[in-house]
């Protein structure tokens, strides 16, 4: 799937999230328990997990196999479309699950897409150029 478009998102949620913070006072800081965050990034939009976990490419798993590869895709886009279930399932802004909504039917898309290629590729192993194997190391 292409980069740009997984950037896309992160703008998307970037900026739900800057909406949403944008004019917090420091009671709403305070109360609201994100003092900790607030200290280290003010309101600025630093990717990490609800868990406060920072982002990482050590997420990203390529392996060079075609069937592995796309394997891992569709669980990412799984994960990705749970994650986008879950904040519905608190949110009671509509702008924000509005544009939550947007986000969770493009991961249901990439899911069906990388099923497609998956399907593909598993049809075509036994021709030229298409390989469930790396042939640089597997002759």
């Amino acid at each position: 799937m292409c980069g740009t478009e997984e950037l896309g998102h992160l703008e998307m949620v970037g900026t739900i999230v800057h909406q949403l913070t944008r004019n917090l006072t420091e009671s709403d800081v305070r109360e609201g328990g994100f003092a900790p965050y607030f200290i280290d990034h003010t309101t600025s939009v630093y990717p990490t997990a609800a868990s406060g976990s920072p982002w990482s490419a050590d997420g990203i798993a390529v392996t060079g196999d075609t069937i592995a590869d796309l394997t891992e895709d569709l669980a990412a886009e799984q994960k990705a479309r749970l994650t986008y279930d879950n904040i519905l399932r608190m949110s009671d802004d509509p702008d924000v699950t509005d544009a939550i909504r947007f986000l969770r039917a493009r991961e249901i898309v990439h899911f069906q897409r990388f099923g497609e290629g998956l399907r593909l590729a598993k049809d075509r192993m036994n021709e030229k150029n298409v390989y469930y194997m790396n042939p640089s190391f597997d002759k």
